[in-house]
């Protein structure tokens, strides 16, 4: 079964961007469409970005849209998230997901996640 590893996240003050990267370990990544969650302390794990296989299709949650930008390098097995103008309230930990499907990512369809990276925001 392929194995995700996340890396990127550190503390940084608001305003900062930071980098995410997920490492696949098996090419069979790239047939399937894979996401970032993020889930705060004491909060449920929400969908943060999305992108199908091909990145033909990508979507955000409208709390970090125009912020965070979901990529793909599928001749690497990566996948990365930009996230630009950070906040406190982008405190959490962050898990990269691998969808079952090719096209899109909901929790139910997810078949790997990651072990999750902390990010923290501070003013």
């Amino acid at each position: 079964q392929v194995q995700l590893v996340e890396s990127g996240g550190e503390t940084v003050q608001a305003g900062d961007s930071l980098r995410l990267s997920c490492a696949a370990s098996e090419r069979t990544f790239s047939s399937n469409a894979m996401g970032w969650f993020r889930q705060a302390p004491g909060k449920e794990r929400d969908l943060v970005a999305a992108i199908s296989w091909n990145g033909g299709s990508i979507g955000y949650a409208n709390f970090v849209k125009g912020r965070f930008t979901i990529s793909r390098d599928n001749a690497k097995n990566m996948g990365y998230l930009q996230m630009n103008s950070l906040k406190p309230e982008d405190t959490a930990v962050y898990y990269c997901a691998l969808s079952h499907q090719s096209d899109y990512v909901r929790p139910f369809n997810v078949e790997v996640w990651g072990q999750g990276t902390l990010v923290t925001v501070s003013l």
